[in-house]
């Protein structure tokens, strides 16, 4: 889906109201209409710091998100913007611009702690935005960061309803965004012990740790620590004034001319920036999010806040995952009965050509359901979804027989007008009418077999037809004063053997119909091991890049608290990266099927354990009618095996 026009201006995404946080139900319904990929870039800091503006410059607009112009703040909650990503028309880029931290007027630290740790958890690039320089006072405000293990846990654990700590802080890179600082207003020259410098080695010497072990040193290194060790990608620009102080507040009217040369090139370098390196938003193992599944994970936050609970991230993608995979599973079910109903044109001259439309439909909708379902651990929802496309394709397969049938027993009673007004009419009610009823009866049956397009269900209806004329044909041959008893006899034998052959002939046609649809169920167990295979190596790709991203970034900074001299931190840091190392051995292991193939297995194997019922039914059928009538004893076997085993499928 296109990214969403009608977007003017931006909406509120989540209210807070005298403390409390609630979601938008407009903004939430924006959010639900993209299918696409998202990128959210939210910016949080002081209030009046300029947010907004830098937020508008992102959107492209020199309005949008409100400035203000007075000491007071002027965003509350958190505002959205879904504009379309410059030069990238397959994503949409979400701007969220928050409440401004720390307003005097609120007196609430602990609602300003929430706003910070929701623009954390719902971005993929968390911008801090703050005035002057990186000094302790600067990170003094930034102390909502050391408060995140706090407010939000990594992984669940029953029981525990208190958020996780700093050592646990790998669990934390899978979730969290990368960090830019913007500093406003920044006067200083950028230089250390005399060589000029860059603004992220600006950065990075502000967050350098302190020695010793005192309280006021542990206070110091705190925030450093947490930005160093929950932010690994870093990035900082510094702006200029953008204008005179008498002029900031119609900032908003400005032409771009009339700003500070500079900024406007700082602003353009943050905004190329922004654009070029920030990553769609994930979930761990890599599923991207679309705006849809955004807005459940709004909706999932801000009540589980709203409650008074820490927000679990790994309960909150585990159930996103069974939403999201119930969904895709009645996707791919609508996507299959659309694509039928397009190329199914019943009713068809053989089941083969049936299944065969229903073999590309099937695959089509499964590609559906892998792209969009994760986590679909023992493939539960995949065995719901073969369940439910194999009940569809038999609902196809009998509207199929009905419209055979109504073809059939329509073309019939336009061929025998004549037969039948012959024997309203009495015609065959004399010497040698038995032959010619005979005759008469066959000429019918020679012209039904000439005309086309009469489906699947044309030998079936043709023997029913046949049958409904026996008593007739009795009634004319006991009549047909020109026959003896034992011509009548023999013609009696006669319509009996032909009767037999034609019984016959539908059951092997019946019988082949079962082991088509038997070949058909072991194509569609292979077809869904394949593609489970291909996802579960497309996850494990995006796994493995996860744990490699996780591993360098702990790699150079355990190498920066060494160089720093921090050798017990850089001995915490070793642990967490063995850890990782051990991950990633398992991750490395070519996944097996054995297990994962299971519950696809025993939906197969339950369908096919119908299909051999109906196979046994149709058998007895054929066996209890009467050993005279000369009909087969016993159906061809059926010897397909639903699921090869796991080794045959893993190098299929």
């Amino acid at each position: 889906m296109s990214a969403p026009v009608g977007m003017p201006k931006p909406i509120c995404l989540i209210q807070n109201q005298q403390g409390r946080l609630s979601t938008c139900p407009e903004a939430l319904e924006v959010l639900q209409s993209i299918r696409q990929p998202v990128v959210v870039v939210s910016i949080v800091g002081l209030y009046r710091t300029g947010k907004s503006y830098l937020m508008n410059r992102l959107a492209g607009k020199r309005t949008g998100f409100p400035l203000g112009s007075t000491v007071q703040a002027n965003t509350k909650g958190i505002w959205m913007w879904c504009v379309p990503y410059p030069n990238r028309k397959d994503r949409t880029l979400v701007l969220l611009d928050t409440e401004g931290l720390g307003d005097v007027e609120k007196g609430n630290t602990q609602n300003d702690t929430w706003i910070f740790a929701l623009s954390v958890l719902l971005s993929s690039t968390l911008v801090y935005n703050s005035m002057g320089t990186i000094d302790q006072n600067a990170m003094d405000q930034l102390h909502y960061v050391t408060e995140l293990t706090e407010r939000i846990k990594a992984k669940a654990s029953p029981g525990d309803s208190a958020g996780g700590d700093l050592e646990d802080s790998t669990e934390y890179l899978r979730f969290f965004p990368s960090f830019v600082w913007t500093l406003r207003d920044f006067t200083l020259q950028l230089e250390l012990d005399g060589r000029p410098i860059t603004e992220d080695e600006y950065l990075e010497n502000g967050l350098k740790l302190k020695k010793g072990d005192t309280p006021d040193v542990r206070l110091f290194n705190l925030p450093r620590k947490c930005i160093r060790f929950f932010f690994p990608t870093r990035k900082c620009f510094i702006f200029d004034r953008p204008t005179s102080r008498k002029n900031l507040h119609r900032l908003e009217q400005m032409e771009e001319s009339e700003l500070e040369p500079d900024f406007v090139e700082q602003a353009d370098r943050f905004c190329n920036y922004i654009y070029g390196t920030s990553k769609e938003k994930t979930l761990p193992g890599g599923h991207v999010v679309t705006g849809h599944l955004l807005a459940k994970l709004v909706e999932t936050y801000v009540e589980t806040i709203s409650s008074g609970k820490v927000p679990c991230l790994e309960s909150a993608v585990l159930a996103l995952a069974e939403m999201e995979n119930a969904a895709a599973v009645e996707e791919a079910v609508a996507c299959y009965v659309k694509l039928m109903g397009q190329r199914l044109s019943v009713p068809t001259e053989s089941v083969p050509e049936l299944l065969g439309v229903h073999a590309g439909c099937e695959k089509e909708a499964l590609q559906v359901f892998m792209a969009r379902a994760f986590k679909d651990d023992g493939q539960r929802f995949q065995g719901k979804l073969i369940k439910t496309l194999h009940d569809r394709k038999e609902e196809f397969c009998r509207r199929n027989e009905q419209e055979s049938t109504k073809r059939c027993q329509a073309l019939l009673a336009t061929l025998c007008v004549e037969l039948e007004e012959k024997v309203r009419s009495g015609v065959y009610s004399r010497p040698n009418g038995h032959r010619q009823f005979v005759d008469d009866l066959k000429d019918v049956e020679e012209r039904y077999h000439q005309e086309p397009k009469k489906g699947v269900m044309a030998e079936e209806a043709l023997k029913q037809f046949l049958e409904g004329k026996e008593a007739v044909g009795k009634a004319i041959l006991q009549s047909d004063t020109a026959l003896s008893e034992k011509e009548k006899q023999v013609e009696e034998a006669r319509a009996r053997e032909e009767a037999a052959r034609r019984e016959q002939e539908v059951q092997r046609q019946r019988q082949a119909e079962l082991e088509q649809k038997m070949r058909d169920q072991q194509r569609s167990y292979e077809e869904n091991v394949q593609q489970l295979k291909v996802k579960m190596e497309k996850d494990r790709e995006q796994l493995l890049e996860e744990q490699k991203k996780m591993m360098d970034s702990r790699l150079a900074e355990q190498q920066a608290l060494l160089n720093e001299g921090f050798q017990k931190e850089a001995r915490q840091m070793r642990e967490e990266i063995q850890l990782l190392k051990e991950e990633n051995a398992k991750v490395q292991e070519s996944p097996s099927l054995e297990k994962v193939v299971d519950g696809i297995c025993k939906i197969i194997g339950a369908i096919f354990s119908g299909i051999m019922k109906c196979a046994e039914f149709s058998q007895n059928l054929s066996g209890s009618s009467g050993q005279s009538l000369s009909r087969p004893q016993q159906a061809p076997a059926l010897t397909y095996w639903p699921c090869p085993s796991p080794a045959v499928a893993n190098n299929r």
